[in-house]
């Protein structure tokens, strides 16, 4: 995911107002079930960041894996104020994986950026497919266990439905067609070069227009259906394939 570009003042200051409005709005309870999704939080972010720098680099730009992005370390991919706000405000980063689009050999500059931009979103939905898969195994044969504890086994359907309902929502909040998020890459190769122009000299008010959105709750009114409807996929997809070989 490309950052949105904020400096440290600004996104301090995003930050305090989201902590004192979660330490009024919420219990500890409600804040403890927030962390639970920490583990999804670190797998989506690493798995999408590293997929931009794996495509880039397929593609012929050494760029990732000069500065060590082709990795699925989480230390090489996750921006702490990121992470925090994907936790809390349901909205993130992870550090943003630099290419140049000179380098690409492969395909053309305009291909290559889609291609790249395109590679993290996808990834989060794969890995919601193979989650979602585990999450039907656990949930055939380990209540068949009698030595797998009945709390345990809860906390591990809990981060299990988290990792996989962050993964859809990280790749459909990626896909709108707004600078900085990967959607905007795709969105702008269609675009008259002089329309592109306006955009990236607007990127700032557009990043702070579009965080507004965020916060307020007004752009779920778009991703929260998208989300549904691709959690039921998952859902119908993976039980169709059980149900043959169960």
């Amino acid at each position: 995911m490309f950052g949105f570009g904020f400096d440290k003042r600004t996104m301090y200051i995003i930050m305090a107002i989201l902590i004192a409005s979660i330490i009024i709005n919420l219990g500890i309870g409600n804040i403890f079930g927030m962390l639970l999704t920490l583990p999804g939080v670190i797998l989506a972010l690493s798995f999408h960041e590293f997929a931009h720098a794996y495509a880039a680099t397929k593609l012929g730009d050494p760029t990732p894996r000069n500065q060590g992005r082709l990795t699925l370390d989480p230390l090489k991919h996750i921006d702490p104020a990121g992470i925090f706000l994907l936790i809390f405000a349901h909205i993130g980063w992870g550090k943003p994986v630099q290419i140049n689009p000179n380098n690409f050999s492969k395909v053309s500059k305009a291909k290559g950026e889609t291609i790249v931009a395109l590679a993290g979103p996808l990834m989060n939905f794969f890995l919601a497919f193979i989650l979602t898969i585990i999450f039907y195994l656990i949930m055939n044969f380990l209540p068949n266990l009698a030595l797998i504890n009945g709390n345990v086994l809860s906390i591990i359907i809990t981060l299990l439905l988290d990792a996989i309902i962050v993964n859809v929502g990280l790749g459909v909040f990626n896909l709108i067609p707004i600078p900085p998020l990967d959607g905007s890459k795709v969105f702008l190769q269609f675009l008259p070069y002089k329309a592109q122009l306006w955009i990236n000299d607007k990127l700032p008010a557009i990043s702070i227009i579009f965080l507004v959105l965020c916060l307020t709750g007004l752009l779920s009114y778009i991703t929260t259906p998208v989300i549904s409807i691709i959690m039921n996929g998952l859902d119908f997809l993976v039980g169709a394939i059980f149900s043959i070989f169960i």
